[in-house]
């Protein structure tokens, strides 16, 4: 069995130090491939020196998180750009629009937003979205580029199945399906039950968004495990279908691997 992490942020100091073997016994439970994003210029070097300890299971993305995007973006958006020039990457993310936190940058994170989508194209490469309380806005500016052949993840999806729907028809996308299927009151179970299952990713967003019995707390990458579980019992199928299915979708959005 391979599972597939599309999102985790491995390289993160919430970990304190146990990345090595918090990554290490998430392989041996059968999560062998991990899709790191990037988030701004503090991030790169704790994410590229993971990539060069597990090169075979761990995969390096550049990109500007939208929260990172503010008075200093064109200098944050010329090193992605710089970095693209360096070295090969597996996707360009993650990117997006965030609307949750602040709304002062809009325009700033919308531009952002298409600069990077127009690197994605450049180097013929998927991107991973962010789309905190911005689907609309993210959706709009998606929509400008739908006859582009694009593919990507719309990263931590917890919208509604027509929102689900919205996404499949706009391009080549999968939805990146993490820890809040497993929360009781959270509604994507029924999104789940109703997509196809070769529409979806599995994700943990490690640190963050831990599944149950763990919400709350940091969640670690063997918990991609309870995602991939909770799936299964959905779907009513196994654990090892899941895990084959959203691998194959992993390797359809992140083709070079």
């Amino acid at each position: 069995m391979v599972l597939t992490d599309t999102h985790t942020h491995l390289y993160s100091t919430e970990f304190e130090s146990q990345n090595i073997q918090l990554i290490e016994t998430a392989i041996q439970k059968g999560i062998s491939r991990f899709f790191m994003p990037n988030v701004d210029s503090k991030s790169v070097a704790g994410m590229l020196d993971i990539e060069r300890q597990f090169p075979e299971n761990c995969f390096a993305m550049m990109g500007l998180h939208p929260c990172s995007v503010n008075e200093t973006v064109e200098e944050e958006l010329k090193m992605v750009e710089d970095w693209f020039k360096k070295r090969k990457f597996v996707a360009v993310g993650e990117i997006g629009i965030d609307l949750y936190w602040d709304k002062t940058f809009l325009k700033q994170q919308q531009d952002a937003f298409r600069k990077q989508i127009q690197l994605a194209k450049e180097y013929n490469l998927s991107f991973v979205i962010h789309s905190r309380n911005s689907f609309d806005e993210v959706i709009e500016i998606i929509s400008e580029f739908k006859s582009e052949n694009i593919k990507a993840i719309f990263h931590c999806f917890s919208g509604t199945i027509e929102q689900a729907e919205k996404v499949i028809e706009s391009g080549n996308f999968k939805l990146g399906i993490g820890g809040v299927v497993t929360f009781k009151n959270s509604g994507l179970d029924k999104v789940v039950e109703a997509i196809d299952l070769k529409h979806l990713v599995l994700e943990t967003d490690a640190p963050y968004l831990a599944p149950v019995p763990y919400r709350g707390k940091r969640n670690d990458p063997e918990y991609l495990l309870l995602i991939a579980k909770k799936i299964a019992e959905i779907k009513n199928i196994s654990i090892e279908e899941v895990a084959e299915i959203t691998t194959k979708n992993s390797k359809e959005i992140f083709s070079s691997l």
